[in-house]
């Protein structure tokens, strides 16, 4: 990330010297980068943060603009769907298992609603391309608005191997969440019970002949002023789980709209996404038994919100 600092010069007439025009004339910046850049907190005026386009400046005033980072770069395998605009990042592919980075915002296998673009259906179209037969076999699950690694399967054989591991709660799966408040104690071991109503929508229960048994470990990473980062590691893997449990607790996770959405909004948060990632997997190969970890890189979206905090301090 670089840094580019530049005076307002003289001979911008006073009527010109909002912020916004002020960032075009002088950064070269379009008109409506300029807004998404006040928006976010990339811009200072004179060392501290303006979000107020039509801020009047003076003469001599510095202007800061931190150049928005470009997007991770992609591995050399990507799956595209011209229909749905998606690219998927292959992680690592052999003749069992495709491991992947999942998008937010993609659903990892249709619903009753029968959608027709979604992870599986994405990769294996991808996987079509080299061999007409191929076919993908979901193991595991992210919710729609949640990122990161995921595995799937090549034959039933496969997937079966491998979701007798998950049964079995050998995978290390470790997310990256940004939550409301700071939580106290900084680490803690979550034990519930969850059922689910007939809209599927999932709840705590107190009876474990109501609901399944979940259970999720937390550590506190970093602290901010009114939100935290927590590594996540699961235990089991019920649908919702995480977001649940944390939302229990009074700590929901930035941008859930089911979970205590209120209370999960964030200013620096404007994401249409839920603030979790799932940064690590781990388990043994079904055919080749040999140990595969596989991490990804925080999405941009964390990054920035990180950097905001830290401008923000």
């Amino acid at each position: 990330m670089s840094q580019r600092t530049l005076s307002v010069p003289a001979n911008i007439p006073p009527p010109a010297r909002q912020l916004a025009n002020i960032l075009q004339i002088l950064f070269k910046i379009p008109k409506n980068q300029t807004f998404q850049l006040l928006e976010q907190g990339y811009v200072t005026l004179n060392g501290r943060v303006k979000r107020q386009s039509f801020h009047v400046v003076e003469v001599g005033d510095s202007i800061t603009v931190d150049v928005v980072p470009q997007p991770i770069s992609a591995p050399s395998i990507s799956a595209k769907s011209k229909s749905s605009n998606r690219a998927i990042d292959f992680l690592f592919d052999d003749a069992d298992i495709a491991i992947v980075n999942k998008p937010a915002n993609l659903l990892t296998v249709p619903t009753k609603h029968r959608e027709a673009h979604t992870l599986v259906s994405l990769v294996e179209r991808q996987l079509k391309k080299q061999d007409a037969q191929a076919k993908v076999f979901c193991v595991h699950r992210l919710d729609r608005g949640v990122s990161g690694v995921l595995v799937l399967a090549k034959s039933l054989e496969m997937a079966e191997a491998l979701r007798d591991q998950f049964a079995m709660r050998k995978p290390n799966r470790r997310y990256i969440a940004i939550v409301a408040g700071i939580p106290s104690p900084e680490s803690r071991v979550l034990k519930n019970y969850l059922s689910t109503d007939a809209d599927l929508n999932r709840y705590i229960v107190h009876s474990p002949d109501q609901g399944e048994l979940a259970i999720t470990h937390f550590e506190t990473k970093q602290v901010w002023r009114d939100a935290s980062m927590l590594e996540v590691k699961l235990e089991t893997g019920r649908r919702n789980q995480i977001r649940i449990q944390l939302a229990e607790i009074g700590h929901p996770i930035l941008g859930d709209p089911r979970y205590k959405p209120r209370q999960a909004e964030h200013w620096a948060w404007p994401h249409h996404r839920i603030a979790l990632h799932a940064e690590t997997l781990g388990f043994q190969h079904p055919r080749t038994k040999e140990a595969i970890q596989i991490e990804t890189q925080w999405p941009q979206e964390f990054r920035d919100f990180m950097r905001h905090q830290r401008k923000n301090a």
